[in-house]
């Protein structure tokens, strides 16, 4: 999928403001265990996956909690960090080597005084990652393991093997034990 038709799934740009969007866009390339952001950071850039896997997580108790995985053709930032321009109180890493581009949020700013459509484009996809931490919050709290598990399976199948499944037990507020039994046992 290519950048424009990312776009098309959330507002319809035309091609001159795809053009202007993408005048502003920068490559940056990540190592596997590179750290995007930190916490304490304020997060500067917005990133849009062109490939790799990344992870949101914070710490506690000596345990490792993962709020969010990012891929193609996905943005990838720490949101409240990125749009507030606050520290984030989390991390951002890339559990593959990654391929990113990304727009500063000054350059954001920009584009939204030049172009009302650009920024309806990122109010809808605004509005997208928040739907999409608002269902899973819901899951985390009314679904059983088994039907997390399914569900993370019918999403997202391809991190079985790009993720470690400590990192996806996590996600998926279960215990490794937990999901050692459900991937070798269960098949979706």
């Amino acid at each position: 999928m290519n950048r424009h038709e990312y776009f098309n799934l959330f507002h319809s740009i035309d091609r001159t403001d795809l053009k202007l969007l993408s005048s502003r866009l920068k490559s940056k390339t990540f190592s596997k265990g590179e750290f995007i952001t930190v916490a304490g950071q304020v997060q500067r850039n917005l990133y849009f996956v062109i490939e790799g896997v990344q992870m949101s997580f914070f710490d506690s108790n000596d345990k490792s909690h993962v709020i969010a995985f990012t891929y193609p053709p996905n943005l990838s930032a720490i949101p409240e960090s990125f749009f507030m321009q606050i520290p984030s109180k989390y991390y951002l890493t890339c559990l593959t080597d990654s391929k990113m581009e990304y727009l500063t949020f000054e350059d954001l700013q920009w584009l939204f005084d030049q172009s009302q459509q650009i920024e309806r484009l990122f109010r809808r996809m605004t509005e997208a990652v928040l739907a999409g931490f608002i269902s899973r919050h819901i899951e985390l709290h009314s679904m059983t393991i088994l039907e997390r598990y399914k569900a993370f399976c019918q999403r997202s199948p391809h991190l079985l093997q790009l993720v470690p499944h400590k990192y996806i037990a996590s996600y998926l507020g279960m215990d490794s034990t937990n999901f050692s039994k459900l991937f070798n046992s269960v098949r979706v």
